[in-house]
């Protein structure tokens, strides 16, 4: 994330917004209260609302509109907003300090956002991630990423460090080893997965025990006096 954050206040006249995004050359802004808490984030797309908006008139005569969807109504006030509490969308999507960056880019596609006001526990506003710093994490190097693969594993599945072997080849990740339980196998795939630049996993890790299934019910024996 970025730590220098450029941000908004609710009163923010809407000239005042559009002149911080030009300044700055930047997509967006969140927007925060006299506290620091996140309340709501702007974009580009909310200030071109105004561009857009068209008087339904011919000559002196209104054509009656259909009655809105919540979505046109929320175009509606964004189109004619005057400050950036009525700009802004809220609430605003975000991300926490400590959260994975898969997790990050799974969010943003499910919100179809382009950046993630990072918060604390507080919802204050400490950083923002945007899709570009995502993609940062692509660049990191196969030994980086095979030596943060081996310790998160190895905590998140209490072994030695040497009882799964990692390569790591362009950020493709190969896991070989053999473990106790499928459980253990399952969990140091997933850890790996949420590693981050790792662009794909191969699973060839073995197991003695499959913990997933029930154990069979003992049956017994029954003698006759």
């Amino acid at each position: 994330m970025s730590s220098d954050v450029v941000s908004t206040r609710c009163d923010a006249p809407f000239k005042e917004v559009a002149r911080l995004l030009a300044d700055h050359r930047i997509s967006g802004v969140p927007v925060v209260n006299d506290e620091e808490k996140v309340v709501g984030v702007i974009s580009e797309t909310d200030l071109l609302y105004h561009q857009v908006r068209q008087e339904p008139e011919y000559g002196h005569r209104r054509f009656r509109l259909p009655k809105l969807t919540r979505s046109a109504r929320v175009v509606e006030v964004k189109a004619r907003a005057r400050t950036a509490e009525h700009l802004m969308t809220r609430p605003a999507v975000i991300a926490s300090p400590g959260q994975y960056v898969t997790d990050a880019a799974r969010t943003m596609e499910q919100h179809r956002v382009e950046r993630l006001p990072v918060v604390d526990d507080e919802d204050r506003l400490v950083g923002i991630v945007t899709r570009g710093d995502l993609l940062q994490v692509f660049l990191r190097a196969d030994d980086e990423i095979r030596q943060d693969v081996v310790n998160q594993v190895s905590r998140g599945i209490d072994c030695p460090r040497y009882t799964v072997d990692v390569a790591v080849d362009d950020g493709e990740v190969t896991l070989k080893g053999h473990l106790d339980r499928r459980s253990d196998a399952v969990l140091a795939v997933r850890i790996t997965e949420q590693v981050d630049g790792i662009v794909s996993v191969t699973d060839r890790l073995t197991y003695h025990l499959d913990d997933s299934r029930p154990p069979r019910p003992t049956v017994g024996l029954s003698g006759h006096i």
